[in-house]
């Protein structure tokens, strides 16, 4: 007779948590202690192997909320993209975790990466493909419900949902940008602003797309509104 803590999913492992997850490979991802240059190794792939696997998930709540926004559910659109901040949110606390690796340590662990370079993870190429489609799908929305952006701000609770939804557009960009400053000064604080990268690319060259928006129209819009209030947008 099989118990209740007796596993019944295939696959390797001794449980059903460690077959459901992949436990087993999961663990195996990293360089074992034998075959590291540096213990920081562990700290390293671990902070870049995590972030990976959020931006997989927000990438994926945010293809199916540009579907949800081609089809006009609202509703759903903003619940996934809520949930996709909430997943950059994890990826910014996983670089903070960078502050720990001290700057002499690094260039052990630099030592074993190659060529690699941030510029190569899957997850920032994907987050950079779909943001452009999301913006689109946006405004494609807002020609069909013929809402201006100054009238949806203007007039919120008239139009509550379309509101929301605009804000959490909000959140994604702003989540982009300030990621781009944290991981620059994290940079600098780990081997400095003015060297060479992986890739023989110069620490400067992030600081060129530090201020990269997404949604500028909705940066913009609060520019108008304060100008209609008759205050400078220059002021506190």
């Amino acid at each position: 007779m099989t118990g209740l803590s007796d596993p019944i999913l295939p696959g390797p492992g001794g449980t059903d948590y460690e077959r459901y997850l992949r436990t087993d490979e999961l663990l195996a991802l990293q360089k074992t202690p034998a075959d590291m240059a540096h213990r920081d190794e562990l700290l390293f792939q671990t902070i870049h192997q995590a972030s990976e696997l959020w931006m997989k998930l927000a990438c994926f709540e945010v293809e199916t909320a540009i579907a949800d926004l081609h089809a006009d559910r609202l509703g759903s659109a903003t619940r996934l993209l809520r949930r996709a901040v909430t997943a950059l949110d994890q990826v910014h606390n996983a670089t903070m975790m960078l502050e720990q690796l001290a700057p002499w340590d690094y260039h052990r662990v630099r030592s074993q990466l190659g060529h690699g370079s941030g510029f190569d993870s899957p997850g920032f190429r994907r987050i950079h493909e779909i943001t452009p489609p999301l913006e689109q799908a946006f405004t494609a929305l807002l020609t069909r419900c013929s809402v201006s952006l100054r009238d949806l701000y203007r007039e919120r609770d008239s139009h509550a949902e379309l509101f929301e939804l605009a804000e959490r557009l909000m959140d994604w960009d702003q989540r982009l940008v300030v990621w781009r400053h944290l991981h620059l000064k994290l940079v600098e604080r780990v081997i400095g602003g003015q060297v060479i990268g992986t890739q023989g690319t110069p620490v400067e060259v992030l600081a060129r797309r530090l201020d990269l928006r997404y949604f500028q129209a909705l940066w913009d819009v609060r520019n108008a509104l304060t100008e209609e209030a008759g205050t400078s947008p220059k002021g506190p």
